[in-house]
């Protein structure tokens, strides 16, 4: 009995340590500023049709000091790989040599997939997810709603929560999304380091949304 209730007492103060981690890191990110000595490493989630053509449009906008990009596909993706490396191509006749990669790891919803097998492939993700950005080791991750974000988010979190590096999670609400946000958007929003939405409403639901207007 007194073994049981040690482990009990050192499961329940390993949680409470570990939530508190969470909580020193989240109240502290927005005083975080990657890229003071140089240039900064970016994760960027890509996801199936509009979402890869806006994620595309906000690296756009980047200046060139975010490098190298690693561009995360879901591996069932056939059409991102293209848009990105044509992208990057176009970029490169303007900026020094294309500093990017692309990744792959299990898609952690299918459209119209049932919850109840969400729940497997999205473990699955993470267990992909987590190796991989331990080993990219980014400065930010950048994302704007595809379910693969999510277990990407959470691998970066806890690099942070181990005291590995603190990586920046920014999330873009899909300017589709006018008064609802996405299901990743729901749960990333207290996450997420910068949480930017796109029009009003959400603003208004969403006080710690950051609005801008329109950004893709």
């Amino acid at each position: 009995m007194g073994l049981l209730c040690g482990a009990l007492c050192g499961v329940i103060v390993t949680l409470s340590v570990f939530i508190l981690r969470i909580f020193v890191i989240l109240r502290h990110g927005s005083t975080h500023k990657p890229g003071k000595k140089g240039s900064v490493s970016v994760l960027v989630v890509a996801g199936s049709g509009g979402h890869t053509t806006e994620i595309i449009r906000l690296m756009g906008a980047l200046s060139p000091f975010y490098k190298p990009r690693h561009y995360v596909l879901a591996d069932t993706d056939k059409m991102s790989e293209e848009k990105i490396r044509a992208f990057e191509a176009e970029r490169e006749k303007t900026c020094s040599a294309s500093q990017f990669t692309l990744q792959r790891i299990p898609r952690s919803r299918e459209v119209r997939q049932s919850w109840s097998s969400s729940v497997l492939t999205s473990l699955s993700a993470l267990v992909s997810s987590v190796p991989l950005v331990f080993r990219l080791q980014p400065d930010v991750v950048l994302c704007n709603g595809p379910g693969t974000c999510v277990p990407l988010c959470a691998a970066g979190l806890l690099l942070g929560v181990l005291g590995v590096k603190r990586v920046l999670i920014v999330f873009v609400e899909s300017i589709c999304r006018v008064e609802t946000l996405s299901l990743s958007g729901k749960i990333l929003y207290y996450f997420a380091d910068y949480f930017f939405v796109q029009w009003v409403p959400l603003k208004d639901k969403y006080p710690k949304a950051i609005y801008l207007g329109r950004l893709v």
